[in-house]
C-alpha cells in the first residue's frame, strides 16, 4: 500500500488515483480512507446551493433504517413533478453508512440534484445482524415508503431510478433479480450496479470475504445460490452496469458474467461501462467533485434520462 508520505504527496485527488493505480487491492480500506478525504475539499468547494435536504427519515424501525432526501428547488418551482434516483451505499455487507464523511454519500445524491432530480441516499441494515436477504428486503422497504410519499417531495415515483454500489449494489442486484424476493419487488423504471459484488466468493483472494460470510453464511452452496448473477436471466428492467479500472478482485469479471448472463436469457446485454483511471471507492467519490460535469456522471444521467416510466 502506498505509506502517508505517497498520500501526502498527491496533490490532487487525481494525482493520488495515479499513485495508487492498480495497488489499489493491497489495502482497500486504507486506500478507500485516502480517496474519501482527498476527495472532500473538492465536494465542499462545489456544494449546490437551492437545495432542501431533509435528513434521517425512517422507512421502517431498525435504527438503521433511515434515508436523507434531496429536493432542487428551482427545479421544483416549475410545477412538475421530477425523476427520482436512490443510492444504496456499499460497505462489505458489515460497515458503511449513508454519510461516510460529511460530504459523501451525500455527492451522489446532490449530483443527481443537480441536473433536476430527486436524490435519495438510504441507509440499511448490516450483517451479521441482517443476513440474506434483508439487505435486499431494507431496500424493498425503502422503496415502498418512497412510493407513497414521494408527491409530498417533489418526485414522480414512476420515473424512479435505483443505483447501488459495492454490497448495496448487491442489494439491489438481489431485489431486482432473484425470484424468491419478486413478490417484495417495487417497480423501478431502471437500475445501475456500480462496482458491484454480483457472485458471493470467498476465494483467498477477496478482502472482503469475512463480509461475504457474515451476510451470506458460511456454506459454500448457499454462496452460490443466492449470489444475484446466478439469477440474472430474471432481470426485467433496463440496468447499466459499470466497474472502475482498478477494482476489489473479481468485481470486473463477475460484472461481465452477469451483463452476459442477462443477454442469454433477455435477449438483449446490458451496457458495462469501465471507468477509466478510478478504483472501487473513487467512481462514487468523485461524482460532483467537478461541479457535477464528471465523465462518468453524464453517462449515468444519459442512461437515467433515457428510461422510460414503470407502470
Amino acid at each position: 500500500m502506498l505509506d502517508a508520505t505517497d498520500i501526502a504527496s498527491s496533490a490532487s485527488p487525481e494525482a493520488l488515483l495515479d499513485r495508487i493505480g492498480p495497488r489499489w487491492a493491497e489495502d482497500i480500506n486504507a486506500h478507500r480512507d485516502a480517496v474519501q478525504r482527498a476527495y472532500l475539499p473538492l465536494l465542499e468547494a462545489h456544494a449546490l446551493p437551492g437545495l432542501r435536504v431533509t435528513r434521517e427519515l425512517a422507512y421502517g424501525p431498525h435504527a438503521r433504517q433511515r434515508l436523507d432526501i434531496y429536493q432542487p428547488l428551482a427545479a421544483q418551482q416549475a410545477g412538475a413533478a421530477l425523476p427520482v434516483m436512490v443510492f444504496v451505499h456499499g460497505g462489505a455487507f458489515i460497515r458503511g453508512n449513508k454519510d461516510a464523511n460529511a460530504q459523501i454519500y451525500a455527492n451522489v445524491a446532490r449530483f443527481f440534484a443537480r441536473h433536476g432530480f430527486v436524490g435519495v441516499n438510504v441507509e440499511y441494515r448490516l450483517a451479521p445482524e441482517a443476513r440474506f436477504p434483508q439487505g435486499a428486503e431494507d431496500v424493498a422497504l425503502a422503496l415502498d415508503w418512497l412510493r407513497s410519499r414521494l408527491v409530498n417531495y417533489g418526485g414522480d415515483a414512476s420515473r424512479l431510478l435505483l443505483i447501488g454500489h459495492s454490497a448495496g449494489g448487491t442489494h439491489v442486484a438481489s431485489l431486482l433479480c432473484d425470484p424468491r424476493l419478486q413478490e417484495r419487488r417495487p417497480p423501478v423504471a431502471g437500475a445501475v450496479l456500480i462496482s458491484a459484488r454480483l457472485r458471493a466468493d470467498v476465494l483467498a483472494s477477496n478482502p472482503n470475504a469475512e463480509g461475504v460470510r457474515a451476510y451470506f453464511g458460511a456454506d459454500p452452496a448457499r454462496h452460490a445460490q443466492d449470489s444475484p448473477v446466478v439469477h440474472a436471466g430474471h432481470l426485467q428492467v433496463p440496468t447499466l452496469v459499470a466497474v472502475a479500472e482498478h477494482e476489489n478482485p473479481w468485481l470486473d469479471v463477475y460484472a461481465m458474467e452477469f451483463c452476459q448472463r442477462v443477454g442469454q436469457a433477455r435477449g438483449r446485454t446490458p451496457p458495462l461501462l469501465w471507468v477509466p483511471r478510478h478504483n472501487h471507492s473513487s467512481i462514487v467519490a468523485h461524482l460532483d467533485s467537478r461541479g457535477g460535469q464528471e465523465p462518468f456522471g453524464l453517462q449515468l444521467l444519459d442512461f437515467a434520462r433515457g428510461l422510460a416510466p414503470s407502470d
